[in-house]
């Protein structure tokens, strides 16, 4: 199979790849002209997709468990194989689970993510957020994506699961395998997913050889119906956790601090307004999007004049849906004190994260402590800022100059 996804783009509305550099630089231009002309774009990339750019569209097929499944969420070259979980499991319950399933699977790991145990982790987030400060302390310029963002939520989601803080290298490395390669052939894409897996086996015999009060070993005496979960189950549960909960929430922390970076308005109203952080979060959220989650099309099915084939992948355009003037006023402003923000960052419809309270919190207290350490920064050099390429989309070099 010839390798597209490496040839230029002409024109997104028939080809799209959001692996391609524009993209990954500055999606925003090309998501608006796609939304007036074109607003579900196609390509035959990656075997087929959709790209749905409007907010009706977007919320429509992703409460649409009818024609659409979440057997994979992530588009890349192939399907799932015929050896994977199938639907309605999948590969990482709940977030590959189509329903009946879906709501078993999302109900068990509810209560972890509940408001109480959540709000629980603050002074631990906090106290972290602040060591790493302390390592760049005197530095006139500080990289807040390498040296502060994308260390916070390894350290709570490995706290959480029970597994060795040490590994964070590792996690990050699983993070770039499993949401980067989009492009990579088939093969290589599952044979980078090995380590993981075998990581993760790991991880449950060390759990059943020494039981703690974690999310592992809740995982490991949780019943459905009265039986055990399956392995499987457990292992896709914990890369879903992992991988969904570190990347997504290093890029909403890094995409709010060049925010600030670039607008010292809007820094300045957070430090003398800290009252304004919890809304100031959810613009953030709502602009700066970080996420774009696949489905495929279950049988052929003519989605408004769009003939979308069997297993035709869908790229369902959050970020795209949340600046889409006929669902926000002034959808392409950044309004820190916007009052009604009915934002779609989390997702919509069953597969709403479930993580979002724990995503609010960590971006919460990491820059409660950034701008309190720093009320006054600036860009270093915005052309040497980098954004990551795939599905999450977050600053990963950021040079922060810090000012007296």
């Amino acid at each position: 199979m010839t390798n597209l996804a490496k040839r230029p783009v002409e024109d997104f509305a028939t080809d799209w790849d959001h692996t391609d550099p524009r993209w990954v630089e500055n999606p925003y231009p090309i998501w608006e002209d796609l939304r007036t002309r074109c607003p579900v774009a196609h390509t035959e990339r990656f075997e087929g997709g959709w790209f749905p750019t409007t907010h009706e569209y977007v919320s429509e097929i992703a409460n649409d468990t009818e024609h659409f499944t979440s057997r994979t969420v992530v588009v890349g070259s192939g399907r799932p194989s015929d050896d994977a979980p199938p639907a309605p499991i999948g590969v990482a319950p709940p977030i590959s689970s189509d329903p009946p399933f879906h709501q078993i699977a999302r109900r068990l790991i509810l209560p972890a993510f509940a408001p109480r145990p959540i709000n629980a982790l603050e002074p631990q987030i906090r106290e972290y957020c602040e060591t790493l400060l302390d390592r760049v302390e005197g530095h006139a310029v500080v990289d807040a994506g390498e040296d502060f963002a994308q260390h916070i939520p390894p350290a709570v989601i490995a706290q959480m699961l029970g597994f060795p803080p040490e590994d964070e290298e590792l996690f990050l490395e699983l993070v770039n395998n499993a949401l980067k390669s989009a492009d990579l052939p088939k093969e290589e894409r599952i044979a980078r997913t090995l380590p993981g897996q075998e990581y993760f086996s790991r991880q449950i015999q060390d759990h059943r050889d020494n039981p703690r009060d974690d999310l592992t070993s809740f995982l490991l005496n949780a019943e459905i119906n009265g039986q055990k979960l399956e392995e499987s189950h457990i292992r896709g549960t914990m890369a879903l956790i992992l991988i969904a909960g570190i990347d997504t929430t290093w890029s909403a922390i890094g995409s709010s601090l060049w925010h600030l970076a670039s607008h010292p308005e809007d820094l300045a109203r957070l430090v003398n307004e800290p009252e304004l952080m919890p809304v100031a979060i959810e613009e953030f959220l709502r602009f700066y999007a970080p996420v774009t989650m696949a489905r495929l099309v279950k049988e052929d099915y003519d989605f408004h004049g769009h003939p979308m084939k069997k297993d035709d992948w869908i790229l369902l355009g959050f970020p795209a849906a949340n600046r889409d003037p006929e669902a926000f006023v002034d959808a392409d402003k950044f309004i820190i004190d916007r009052a009604i923000n009915r934002h779609a960052a989390f997702g919509l419809g069953i597969h709403r994260c479930a993580g979002s309270n724990l995503a609010r919190l960590e971006m919460r207290v990491a820059l409660e402590t950034f701008i309190k350490r720093y009320p006054r920064f600036e860009l270093a050099d915005a052309d040497a800022v980098t954004w990551s390429q795939g599905q999450v989309r977050g600053p990963r070099h950021l040079p922060i100059r810090i000012l007296s």
